[in-house]
């Protein structure tokens, strides 16, 4: 299967675009968490847009970037605004940000008409208006109003059938890709048709119901899956061991049977935790215990991966595990080995973390927990690529049709 590119897609990118004198409406996803004080508390997804935002600028085009924040259902609310993005775009990028009362109306188009070069245009949460999460074609008509050119940016939200996603731009003769939806594809593209062999796909997270398209999507391409988190207890229990108290989805052991089967059928190895971290109760002072897989009292909960299960995983990632398909050339991972957020509980997925990043493979992290992690562990450098779409990367993967791209598609001449 060919890689999936803005080529294969037929989409343009903004380097094909002529900005020059000409307002561009940069659909972003700055939806980012802000701290106790409410500033922004992680600027990367800002950070993410600013090689668009610098193209727009040198290629003479005036930045109007747009986006949500949070649930505010439509309505006006305070702890939603955008202002503190705006200042940490404005830190970022050295420059003047303007923020309108709302994303559409008079003061929007004041902002408008009278922005200079240098100068920003951020207007207010989308989400404030009904329209935005009922894919409104009246809402998309007054965005529409305010540019000549439509470029989104925001990967993250490209699962999202919105309508400053999927009806705006269909609206718009001019409409492309930014660098960072380039990027995302470039290496996610290649995941999904191309990726050079040995492929090691790394699988965790709470709940196998959330990932099933993706992991029957990896079992075509893929020479090796680790799964991990709570997700791999109900893995084991298909397999017949007993997992105590440990979290896990008893209607979902005849799938995790199934799929099981279908890896074994395709010739795809499948790495299971052999060791579990334990406790009685969920808590960061808990005392723990090292069980052996089947061993568990039903008082007992897993929480993380044991060492034999590190050293294991690891070996895989760095290719000597015995009977493995060798040194992996690509690695993608999706979800925590456990619950990484108490500390006590995080040594199994920062162990991964640290075990990718010392890897010579391409590795790709899709979003979510994991680039959390990766963060945690200080790795994030060390990786080839980390997507700024959880929900969408794994879409994306799994072979969805993302409304955002295909809202784009037709844009060439």
């Amino acid at each position: 299967m060919p890689a999936v590119t803005l080529e294969t897609l037929n989409i343009r990118s903004i380097r094909e675009l002529e900005l020059s004198n000409r307002r561009v409406l940069l659909r972003c996803d700055f939806n980012t968490p802000l701290d106790e004080d409410g500033a922004v508390s992680d600027n990367s997804r800002i950070a993410a847009v600013l090689p668009t935002i610098a193209h727009i600028q040198q290629a003479g085009g005036r930045v109007i970037c747009c986006s949500h924040l949070g649930r505010p259902k439509g309505k006006k609310d305070p702890k939603f605004s955008l202002e503190p993005v705006a200042e940490a775009l404005a830190e970022l990028t050295g420059q003047e940000v303007l923020l309108p009362d709302d994303c559409i109306g008079d003061a929007a188009e004041h902002l408008i008409a009278n922005q200079r070069s240098n100068q920003i245009v951020l207007l207010e949460n989308l989400r404030f208006q009904p329209g935005e999460e009922q894919n409104s074609d009246d809402l998309a008509r007054k965005l529409a109003d305010l540019c000549d050119v439509y470029v989104n940016d925001a990967f993250g939200a490209l699962h999202r059938a919105h309508a400053s996603v999927s009806a705006l731009p269909k609206m718009m003769i001019d409409r492309a890709a930014g660098l960072l939806i380039e990027r995302e594809l470039s290496f996610l593209g290649d995941l999904v048709g191309g990726a050079p062999a040995p492929y090691i796909a790394i699988v965790g997270g709470a709940k196998i119901s959330g990932k099933i398209e993706i992991l029957e999507a990896l079992l075509e391409v893929v020479d090796g899956v680790i799964i991990g988190g709570a997700m791999a207890n109900t893995f084991l229990a298909a397999q017949g061991h007993e997992m105590g108290g440990s979290l896990m989805e008893s209607d979902r052991i005849p799938l995790a049977r199934h799929l099981l089967k279908r890896f074994a059928d395709k010739g795809v190895a499948v790495w299971l935790p052999v060791d579990m971290l334990c406790v009685e109760h969920v808590d960061a002072s808990a005392a723990t215990q090292v069980e052996r897989v089947g061993s568990l009292s039903a008082a007992q909960k897993a929480v993380d991966i044991g060492p034999e299960t590190i050293a294991l995983f690891t070996s895989v990632i760095d290719g000597s595990v015995e009977g493995g398909p060798g040194v992996p050339r690509t690695v993608f991972w999706n979800g925590p080995m456990g619950i990484f957020e108490i500390d006590a509980f995080a040594n199994g997925t920062l162990s991964v973390a640290r075990a990718l990043a010392r890897s010579s493979a391409t590795s790709v992290i899709g979003g979510g927990d994991s680039a959390a992690a990766a963060k945690k562990a200080g790795v994030s450098e060390m990786i080839s690529h980390i997507s700024t779409g959880g929900g969408a990367s794994l879409e994306f993967l799994s072979g969805a049709q993302l409304p955002g791209l295909a809202a784009l598609r037709g844009g060439r001449r």
